[in-house]
This record gives structure tokens, sequence and C-alpha cells, in this order.
């Protein structure tokens, strides 16, 4: 008797991409339409599979380059344009053989992706790092220098050390190891894709703890960026202690 097709729906469901071919093998003689629709649904979660992997393998077009150097770095930061909150930076060093999918600048990424994509990435990393320079600092000595601050923090953190930077399109100063930047560098490197993922699940998380303190600005929603909710608050309440003075100028007296 022919297995029902609840239950081989059901199957797929259950199926790990990696074990898709066997599925397909199994069910492609099955003659009826409703079974056939299902090894289709397969073959097209295989071909973007594949589609990911070719692309998660153009990532990798720096670190091959640079092939030579032992521990490549990727560094990238969060939080330059809010008005409230820290500037973040990430230092990833991955393993040459690495073969995370999915990461992507962070941007790209839905809130759920990052958080899973976060944990891999903690997991498999040689090394990560995270600096962290908060709004005080950065009214102090301006959000450029607070970003290169907070970068140079997140490298000191890595053991070991690397021996190249890949950065998110600065060359940071005051740092002695070989830095390569590259303009959009978030979408084009595996590392420093990575490196934006760590930093923004980070800084997001202390915005969302940071709402529990200040719930009338909204920064679970808004992470400290100026939305008209934000500036609403901003324009009726004051500013709290981490928004950043020289940033909040046009709304507050």
């Amino acid at each position: 008797m022919a297995e029902k097709i609840d239950a081989i729906k059901e199957e797929l469901t259950a199926t790990p991409t990696e074990a898709l071919e066997a599925f397909v093998e199994k069910y492609a003689s099955d003659s009826r339409t409703g079974v056939q629709k299902l090894v289709d649904t397969a073959k097209k979660r295989m071909d973007k599979l594949q589609k990911e992997m070719i692309r998660t393998e153009n990532l990798k077009k720096y670190e091959k380059e640079y092939d030579t150097y032992t521990y490549i770095c990727g560094i990238d930061e969060v939080g330059r344009g809010p008005l409230a909150g820290p500037v973040v930076a990430g230092a990833v060093i991955l393993p040459k053989d690495c073969d995370i999918l999915y990461i992507n600048d962070s941007k790209k990424l839905s809130a759920a992706k990052r958080e899973e994509l976060y944990d891999i990435i903690m997991e498999q990393a040689v090394a990560t790092g995270l600096g962290t320079i908060g709004p005080d600092r950065i009214d102090e000595i301006n959000i450029l220098q607070a970003t290169y601050e907070a970068m140079r923090q997140a490298i000191a953190q890595l053991s070991p050390q690397p021996d190249l930077l890949l950065n998110d399109a600065v060359t940071i100063p005051k740092v002695t190891i070989p830095q390569v930047p590259i303009i959009k560098g978030d979408a084009k490197s595996i590392s420093i894709g990575a490196a934006s993922i760590i930093a923004k699940v980070t800084r997001d998380r202390m915005m969302v703890y940071y709402d529990s303190i200040y719930p009338e600005y909204g920064f679970a929603s808004n992470k400290g960026y100026g939305s008209a909710e934000h500036i609403a608050a901003l324009k009726a309440y004051g500013p709290t202690p981490i928004h950043r003075r020289t940033f909040i100028k046009n709304f507050v007296s």
C-alpha cells in the first residue's frame, strides 16, 4: 500500500536540507501529482541551498586573496548614526575552512537570523572580540574617533592576534597590523560580515535592556535611532544618560 501523501509531506518537513537528495530519489518514481509537488519542493530547497553555498564561497574572495596570512580578522561597527546608546565594533577570525552559510551584511538579515548566526559564529570562530564606546566618550572625541577606539578594543580582545585586518571601509589609526579597507565590506567579505553580525546583535541586546530602564523612548524597536516616536519622547521627557548630547542638539535645548 502506497504511503499517504500527508505522511510524505511530514517526512519532507522533517528532512534536513543535506538529506533532501535521498528524499528526491525515494519518491521520484511515485506518479501521484501530490507526491511530485513535494519532490519539486525538495528540489527547490536543494537549488536554494546550492545558490547559497555559491554565494558564501564568493564571500571568501578576500580571505582567499590573502590566504598566506594565518589569522585574517574581519572588523565592522554598528551604531554610528543613533541618537542614543554606544557604538559597538566586532572583530572575528574565522577558520580557514569556514562553511557557515547565510552570513551577510547584518542589515540584510532578519533579527532572528542574526541571533541564530551569532551563536554559530561565536561557537565556530577562531577568536572574537567586541569593543563598546559609550555616549559620553562619543561626545568627547566624536563618533569617528569613538568608532576607531571601539575597533581597537575589539582587536585587543582577540587571542590569537590577527596577522591581517579586513575592515569595512576604514583604515584604523594606531594599529600596527596590516589593514585592507573594503568599501561595503560587510557584504563582500565573510569575515567582515561575521563581525557586523556579532556587533549588531550585541548592540541590539543592549538597547533592549535600555528599553527596560527608559521605556518611554522605544529603544527596543528603534535601537536609539531617530524615529518619530523617539524624537517625540526626547522633546517630551528630555534626554536620558545614554543620549549623545552632540547628536540631539536639534531636538532639545
